[in-house]
């Protein structure tokens, strides 16, 4: 092998002194300080020949011609000190988090160089150093590997919550989705899937197919039921224009009629339709109600305005009625049935001949006579069972037997008494008691029917 001879250089002594340390983050290297420790591995002779002395010997790196000893040994001492930093910014690099498996690839590089380094430095230490390193970053190469596998599983796990929910949203009655919501919550998850792609750790492939594909479906599934729902609820909209707008024509038509009690039937009927159609679009549907409630409040205008009219021509009517209601009530209560009978038939009579009131007023003048009315039925339905020959029969007759029944007790009492039966005197007692109080109520109810 050739001696390597490198070209002219200015002398050291010329070029500009390096910093006192050289500084590569978290390790340091004193430029300096290690190049004079490096010489110490080295020799070379007047002719600018540089030797290497290594455990096995000297071995020749090059020539520096045109320069002293020192000069040549410096030079070549410098490109050892190069090496030197170059591991250490290996070292530093792994310290802040490189991969493991890279620095022990760069550093198994360097390290196998050494032997045919055309430097001068204690290159046993620094294959030592490296020795070391390496074995560091095979270290920070398995703790990475484990961190990435649970980083990995931590990933899967949250692709899976984004799946699940995805697929929760899927499932739903389409009759119970909030369409805008739903679609908005799905487009985030995608979002948050894209960028767990972008940024997180990357899946095994069959893990990330799997996950997709049931993401990818879970999101086809919800627009396939959200399209077949808008495209039923078009139709359902169409029918409900259709029957409404059929509705809004007549109800239009009957706007002006001035049959107000048939028309306000037909009105409530149209009414009772509309309910029942389904709705059209929001616009249209909000259209045709205008369309129809506008027809009505025509009709109910009109129909109130004629009842007020006819109200103001009653007024007098229910000034006459009030005082005829007041003698009616004057009757009760009912005291002489036949006498009331006479007078309620004159105020009825009247009643009739002062026509009719005011609509607000018919129920509260219609409920007052009413209720004289049914005083006086009540009064002769009562008078009517007090006079019943049946009934007095019943109770005669009713009043004979309980009589014979406490005629038969009394004589059981006696004998139990006699007898000095306890017992028996308790029980003939009892029902003494209770037939003589049947017999005081039936008796009283006998005296108000004479």
């Amino acid at each position: 092998m050739s001696t390597p001879t490198p070209k002219p250089v200015p002398r050291p002594s010329s070029l500009p002194r390096p910093q006192a340390a050289q500084t590569v983050t978290g390790t340091t290297v004193d430029h300096d300080a290690e190049v004079r420790r490096a010489v110490e591995h080295g020799r070379a002779d007047q002719e600018g020949n540089v030797f290497v002395v290594t455990a096995d010997g000297e071995r020749a790196v090059g020539q520096y011609p045109d320069a002293t000893p020192e000069e040549a040994l410096e030079y070549f001492a410098k490109k050892y000190v190069d090496l030197m930093e170059n591991a250490a910014l290996l070292r530093n690099r792994l310290s802040a988090g490189a991969p493991g498996r890279e620095i022990v690839s760069a550093a198994k590089t360097l390290q196998e160089t050494l032997p045919e380094a055309n430097v001068v430095g204690d290159l046993k230490g620094l294959s030592a150093t490296l020795d070391t390193l390496i074995s560091d970053a095979q270290a920070t190469e398995s703790k990475q590997a484990a961190r990435a596998e649970a980083a990995k599983l931590e990933a899967a796990q949250e692709r899976e919550e984004i799946v699940a929910e995805a697929e929760s949203l899927a499932k739903r009655d389409p009759s119970k989705i909030q369409w805008k919501q739903s679609g908005a919550r799905l487009r985030e998850l995608f979002g948050q899937w894209k960028d767990m792609q972008r940024s997180g750790p990357r899946l095994p492939r069959a893990v990330d197919q799997e996950l997709w594909g049931r993401f990818s479906q879970a999101r086809n599934t919800f627009e396939h039921k959200r399209k077949e729902f808008f495209s039923e609820l078009d139709k359902q909209n169409s029918e409900g224009k259709r029957i409404k707008e059929k509705l809004v024509v007549e109800a239009e038509s009957l706007s002006n009629s001035t049959d107000f009690r048939n028309v306000s039937q037909k009105y409530k009927d149209l009414m009772s339709q509309w309910k029942k159609a389904p709705r059209a679009s929001r616009k249209d549907d909000d259209a045709l109600w205008a369309r129809f409630r506008a027809a009505q409040d025509v009709f109910f205008a009109a129909r109130d305005a004629e009842n007020a009219a006819v109200d103001e021509e009653y007024k007098g009517n229910l000034v006459v009625k009030e005082e005829i209601l007041a003698r009616a009530q004057g009757l009760l209560p009912i005291g002489d049935i036949s006498v009331a009978k006479k007078e309620l038939r004159v105020i009825q009579d009247e009643w009739e001949a002062a026509g009719k009131v005011p609509r607000a007023d018919v129920s509260r003048m219609e409920n007052g006579l009413r209720e004289v009315e049914r005083a006086l039925a009540d009064a002769e339905d009562a008078e009517w069972k007090r006079s019943n020959p049946e009934t007095k029969a019943r109770t005669s007759g009713a009043l004979s037997q309980l009589d014979d029944s406490i005629a038969e007790l009394e004589q059981k009492y006696e004998k139990a008494k006699a007898g000095g039966d306890e017992k028996a005197v308790a029980d003939a007692q009892s029902a003494l008691d209770a037939r003589r109080a049947w017999r005081d109520q039936l008796a009283q109810t006998a005296a108000e029917l004479d």
